[in-house]
């Protein structure tokens, strides 16, 4: 009547999550690096979306690029009702070809994307 089961884990439940916090951290950072380094380009992580940027927020990709702050990743998002806040993986195939096709924009390098807004402004005055 008195059976006791002992089973000893082999490592507790907070460490294993402390250590994929750790990997997941490791690799966002190493990917931040590249896109950095322009080995990388944000349209291709934005379309390849690697297990490390799933959960990671599109700001934080955009603002990970050289000469990209908080006021420049809000104004390009704001072309597309889209929250900075937006986490990569649940992005819809649609908002990420139009975010790719946007990032790789012959006027991209100086922040001027085709803008609806922005040409109809100029063409009508």
């Amino acid at each position: 009547m008195n059976a006791t089961a002992t089973v000893a884990p082999a490592c507790p439940q907070y460490m294993r999550a402390l250590e994929r916090a750790n990997q997941v951290r490791l690799a966002r950072a190493g990917l931040k690096r590249r896109v950095a380094m322009n080995d990388l380009s944000v349209a291709e992580v934005i379309m390849d979306c690697p297990w490390e940027a799933e959960s990671m927020a599109i700001g934080d990709l955009l603002m990970s690029q050289r000469r990209w702050g908080q006021t420049r990743c809000r104004k390009f998002l704001a072309q597309v009702p889209m929250s900075e806040k937006k986490t990569i993986g649940s992005m819809t195939d649609r908002q990420r070809r139009t975010l790719a096709a946007m990032l790789s924009a012959p006027g991209r390098a100086r922040g001027l994307t085709a803008s609806p807004y922005l040409t109809d402004s100029l063409t009508t005055a």
